[in-house]
């Protein structure tokens, strides 16, 4: 019988149930479809997170809302607008790069 586990450390029971989940057929499906899915779907998400924002914000002007709700939907929008641009930025430096490969 095992004995117990230490606060803060993995049980065996969970690191096999985070296994059997990544290995599952859904998973194996999803990452067969490619990277410009992967990246279509990172791009609509984006897009969702900013429709997000600017309806709570709606609600708000309207008295629907609250202050909190709007500054945390805004920020969100923001960070994910940052993480796009960060990306966009890593992709156009490797191409650069690529080009200038030598053949």
């Amino acid at each position: 019988m095992p004995g117990p586990v230490a606060p803060g450390s993995v049980a065996p029971a969970q690191v096999a149930a985070a296994y059997r989940a990544a290995a599952s057929p859904a998973e194996a499906g999803a990452a067969a479809e490619g990277f410009g899915a992967a990246l279509q779907r990172a791009v609509q998400d984006a897009v969702d997170v900013g429709h997000s924002a600017d309806a709570v914000t709606t609600q708000s002007l309207m008295g629907q809302g609250s202050v909190t709700d709007v500054v945390l939907a805004v920020s969100r929008a923001e960070l994910t607008l940052q993480t796009a641009v960060a990306v966009r930025d890593r992709v156009v430096s490797a191409y650069q790069e690529v080009m200038r490969m030598p053949i």
